[in-house]
């Protein structure tokens, strides 16, 4: 069958399980568009307001169900538009494949309207891109870009396609979904290395992130953990890959971590770390970290063996073979001084907990506010985050039953991610989701508002507002001599109005039992809500390594 280009890639994204895109038109891709009414009763376009928004819906479409997210946009300003949600989804290792229109081929390199070089400025950004200039090799391009996206190590594909390609015919032929490109698998060798390193552990200590999260992992590691009387930690991207009702799992750990998980790290003689990529804020002072400790590491990606840290044994293959099979061959044991050691540090934990508790006293604090949406909250509920004090109040207080249920900018770290990684994940899930974001992530995305209202996308927005720019005031006062210097917002912006003149339906909330009314009734509206929560500016994420410290320098309290 003969169709345009712009037709074989519409075509292709469905015939690749694509069910859903995300984007915004213009003069380069309204072809593309044209095939996408075309075809609109096999494939949903959802219409973003910018195309960083749409960027970061596809990534949170991607986050929680693992297929490639898609994403649409112009030449020139809109395909630059994408960088930052690229970026992010390439730092956090997330499937995705952006399509951008650009002038016809007659016309590169001559300074056109809205001409840019998206693919040399995304090459850093993308596990690889390509300029396609013949129609003919358009649809196994395509196909390749999703095969490269979810392969190995997951990330973004950028394919840029010049004006005439989309308006040229050529032949189609449906084909098969394509499969992941098979890893390489461990050798026996490394197999026996990693169990004998395991079995002679007196304090084993298993680390997930977001490569074993992404595999659907979490209970193949449990059930490990019980046979080797192991605990359990996880990277911020290893969130939700295992219940926190789990006794063994311990949480995140790290610089902002749950304080039993990074001193059961600190103490364990062997660390097994899948998926992870032991980044500064996991590690702290690198020449300090796990001195006394033997890691094994398994990866999918050689270029993370030995880059952050040193250790015994890396193993670059098929995460999940390698895992399975050390697990099978591993014998159980029982390790009764360890599981002192982790209690005790789990009883220290509460103890903190106490203690922050009774010092709120009547404020309305994120303690109270994740206390409430935990009760409230369904086990299926999605919880998306923009970046700051709130995202790590939500790493470290929100109650996960099931894998898949946080999105949030890891590795980037990206202000303004939040609505449009929410609106993404419902979209893909139809699941309850709630936005967890701060006055200042809010205001750098928060356009996308009329996103949710358009096309009714139930996200309950939850702002901790506090006037500020918390995290980075956090450090201000703890390391630079309390000198806020442009992090005091000062803005006037009365945020229940503002969800109102979007056409959402806006709540304040400045007591306990105001926000649990206030949660409850938005919950089960089924209309976007925003509400505006009132915390104080001195609130601090605890615990908190300080840069450039280590676990001995651990911050559980400050003085005010």
């Amino acid at each position: 069958m003969k169709l345009t280009g712009a037709e074989i890639i519409i075509s292709t994204l469905i015939e690749q399980g694509a069910t859903d895109v995300f984007g915004y038109p213009g003069g380069q891709v309204i072809n593309i568009y044209d095939a996408l009414y075309k075809y609109r009763d096999k494939i949903n376009h959802v219409l973003t307001a910018h195309e960083q928004g749409a960027a970061h819906a596809a990534d949170g479409y991607s986050r929680v169900t693992g297929k490639v997210g898609v994403v649409i946009a112009t030449s020139g300003p809109g395909a630059t538009n994408l960088v930052t949600g690229i970026a992010t989804a390439m730092l956090d290792s997330i499937p995705m494949v952006a399509i951008t229109g650009n002038v016809p081929c007659s016309l590169v390199g001559k300074d056109s309207f809205q001409e840019i070089d998206i693919t040399g400025i995304t090459l850093p950004i993308t596990k690889h891109n390509f300029f396609v200039n013949k129609v003919e090799e358009l649809a196994d391009t395509i196909r390749l870009a999703f095969q490269i996206a979810k392969s190995g190590r997951p990330g973004p594909v950028l394919i840029d396609v010049p004006k005439d390609v989309q308006v040229a015919t050529y032949e189609f032929e449906e084909q098969s979904v394509v499969e992941k490109t098979p890893m390489p698998k461990a050798s026996e060798a490394e197999i026996d290395a990693a169990v004998k390193l395991l079995s002679e552990a007196k304090r084993p200590y298993i680390y997930i992130g977001g490569g074993a999260a992404g595999l659907g992992m979490g209970g193949k590691v449990l059930a490990l953990a019980d046979k080797i009387d192991a605990y359990i930690g996880c990277t911020f991207m290893g969130l939700s890959a295992i219940s926190d009702d789990e006794p063994r799992f311990l949480g995140m750990q790290g610089m902002h971590g749950h304080y039993a998980s990074s001193m059961a790290q600190k103490d364990a003689d062997l660390i097994l770390g899948i998926g992870v990529r032991f980044s500064d804020r996991a590690t702290g002072n690198v020449s300090k970290y796990a001195k006394n400790t033997k890691i094994i590491q398994i990866d999918p990606d050689f270029a993370e063996i030995n880059k952050n840290v040193k250790v015994e044994l890396g193993i670059v293959a098929d995460v999940e073979d390698a895992f399975d099979r050390i697990a099978a061959k591993l014998e159980a044991a029982k390790h009764d001084e360890w599981n002192d050691i982790v209690n005790a540090y789990k009883a220290k934990e509460k103890e903190l907990d106490a203690e922050a508790i009774a010092a709120a006293g009547d404020a309305l604090t994120p303690r109270k506010i994740f206390g409430v949406i935990n009760k409230i909250k369904t086990e299926d509920t999605i919880i998306a985050t923009d970046v700051g004090q709130h995202q790590m109040w939500a790493a470290q207080l929100t109650h996960f039953d099931k894998p898949r249920r946080f999105a949030s900018s890891g590795g980037l770290g990206t202000m303004g991610f939040g609505l449009g990684a929410a609106i993404g994940a419902q979209v893909a899930s139809g699941d309850p989701t709630v936005l967890i974001t701060g006055d200042g992530s809010f205001g750098m995305n928060l356009n996308e508002l009329a996103t949710a209202v358009k096309y009714n996308i139930p996200v309950v927005i939850v702002l901790l507002n506090n006037g500020v720019l918390g995290m980075v005031r956090q450090w201000q006062t703890l390391f630079f001599g309390g000198r806020y210097s442009n992090t005091v917002l000062d803005r006037q912006t009365d945020f229940v109005k503002l969800a109102e003149a979007f056409g959402a339906v806006g709540m304040r909330a400045t007591t306990e039992k105001e926000f649990e009314d206030a949660f409850n009734k938005a919950f089960t509206l089924g209309r976007p809500v925003v509400i505006d929560t009132a915390i104080d500016k001195d609130e601090f994420v605890l615990p908190m390594l300080p840069p450039g410290g280590s676990i001995e320098d651990i911050i559980t309290a400050v003085q005010k």
